[in-house]
């Protein structure tokens, strides 16, 4: 049962951070498709979001392993 947990728990723990990757790619493709000229900014700030969201999921992980022992 604990296992169980522990792998529900890493799914949820992982969820979040891919959807937000997923969401921050696809409005960076929009904006970049609505004004190509803004390119460099887009990047920048696409890079640092998704920085940000591996980060986070990083963090989860290193927490669900902590609590779980494993």
């Amino acid at each position: 049962m604990r296992n169980i947990i522990f792998v529900v728990v890493m799914f949820f723990a992982i969820l979040g951070p891919s959807l937000a990757i997923a969401f921050i790619a696809r409005a960076a493709l929009q904006a970049l498709g609505r004004n190509p000229s803004a390119a460099p900014k887009i990047l920048i700030t696409m890079i640092v979001a998704l920085i940000f969201a591996g980060v986070v999921s990083i963090v989860a992980l290193l927490v669900t392993l902590q609590i779980f022992g494993a």
